[in-house]
C-alpha cells in the first residue's frame, strides 16, 4: 500500500484491502472477458501461422475482424490460413493502422468457433503456451462481456467472497466494461511520451455505473478503481465538477505525468513493465518518486510483478 499524501508504505495481504475503504465509498470494476482470440494455423505451404483477433468489424456479425498477424509478410490479401476442419481465416486487406482485416470462414456461429479452436492470448511475457485451464484463470471472477484480448489483471485478486465482504461494510460497486486491446503491451518506444500513440479501446459506462459512481462521490465516498482500464475509462468521461457521466466509445487516453485526476481516488493495480503506459498512469496517479520507491521495496522484498503478480493499493 502507498500513501501518496505522505509517501509511506504499509505490506498487506491483499484481503486485509477491506480494511481500507470506507462505508460510502465505490469501487469500480471493469466487467469485461478476456476472448480465446489466438488462434494457430497453417498457411498454404505448410509453415505456422498466427492471428490475433482484436476487435470485430461493425456491422458483420463477427465474422470480419481486425486482427494482427504472423508472419506478416507472408499473410497479406488474399492469403489464407487454415485453423482446423471447421475454421479457415481469410486476409482481406490493411487497415490504416496496419491491422489485417480478415473474415473467420466456418460453417459455426463466430463465437463457437472461437471456443473450439481459438486459446486465450497470454501476455507476451508468459513464455508458455496457453493451458485449458486458463480460460478461467486468466478472467477476473466478475468478467462477463466478451471483448478483450488481455485480462484487466489488478481484478484478478478478488474472489467473490472478497467482494461481498467489502459490500457488507457499505461499499457500493459499480461495473463498467473496458475490452483491453493489444496495445496495453505495446512499450513507449520514444524517449518523449508525447509521441507515442495509443491504440483506441471501446468503453460503456452505463447509466447505473454512472449513478452508483456519482451518489458515493456526492456522499463524501471515494471512487476506487480497480486497474487501469477503470481509470482510464472513468477519466475519458468525468465531467469537470467530478461527475460522471453514462456514454460508450472508444478512449485512446494517455494518461502520464504530469496529470489531475478528477474521476479516480483510489487505484489498485498490479506492478508493471518500465517504459510501459501502464506505469505511466500509476506514475501520475501515485506522484513519480514515490511510486519509484515504492517499486524499489518490491524488487527488494521479490514481490511478483505483471499479470499473475501482486498488488498495490495507492490511497
Amino acid at each position: 500500500m502507498l500513501d501518496r499524501r505522505t509517501g509511506g508504505t504499509a505490506h498487506l495481504r491483499f484481503h486485509e484491502v477491506v480494511d481500507l475503504f470506507e462505508p460510502r465509498d465505490v469501487l469500480v470494476l471493469n466487467e469485461t472477458r478476456v476472448l480465446p482470440a489466438r488462434l494457430i494455423g497453417r498457411r498454404p505451404g505448410g509453415g505456422r501461422a498466427e492471428v490475433l483477433l482484436v476487435a470485430p468489424v461493425v456491422g458483420t456479425g463477427a465474422r470480419e475482424w481486425r486482427a494482427l498477424v504472423r508472419p506478416g509478410s507472408r499473410l497479406r490479401a488474399g492469403a489464407r490460413v487454415e485453423i482446423g476442419n471447421e475454421l479457415g481465416v481469410q486476409i482481406l486487406g490493411t487497415d490504416d493502422d496496419g491491422m489485417r482485416i480478415v473474415r473467420l470462414d466456418t460453417p459455426l456461429p463466430p463465437r463457437i468457433a472461437l471456443d473450439r479452436f481459438g486459446q486465450v492470448p497470454l501476455p507476451p511475457y508468459i513464455e508458455r503456451d496457453a493451458e485449458p485451464a486458463d480460460r478461467e484463470r486468466y478472467q477476473t471472477v466478475y468478467a462477463r462481456a466478451d471483448g478483450s484480448v488481455a485480462a484487466p489483471t489488478a481484478g484478478l485478486h478478488f474472489t467473490t467472497e472478497l467482494l461481498r465482504e467489502i459490500e457488507a461494510i457499505g461499499v457500493r460497486i459499480a461495473r463498467i466494461v473496458l475490452h483491453v486491446g493489444p496495445g496495453t503491451f505495446r512499450p513507449v518506444a520514444s524517449d518523449d511520451p508525447a509521441e507515442h500513440r495509443m491504440h483506441a479501446e471501446p468503453y460503456v459506462i452505463d447509466e447505473a455505473a454512472a449513478g452508483i459512481v456519482n451518489a458515493a462521490r456526492g456522499a463524501g465516498g471515494r471512487v476506487w478503481a480497480v486497474g487501469t482500464t477503470v481509470a482510464r475509462a472513468l477519466e475519458s468521461v468525468v465531467r469537470h465538477d467530478g461527475t460522471i457521466q453514462p456514454a460508450a466509445g472508444e478512449t485512446a487516453l494517455f494518461i502520464r505525468p504530469p496529470y489531475t485526476f478528477r474521476a479516480v481516488d483510489r487505484l489498485i493495480t498490479n506492478f508493471h513493465l518500465p517504459r510501459s503506459t501502464l506505469l505511466m498512469l500509476v506514475a501520475a496517479f501515485g506522484g513519480y518518486d514515490a511510486v519509484m520507491r515504492a517499486y524499489r521495496d518490491a524488487v527488494a522484498l521479490r514481490y511478483r510483478f505483471y499479470s499473475y503478480g501482486d498488488a498495490m493499493a495507492i490511497l
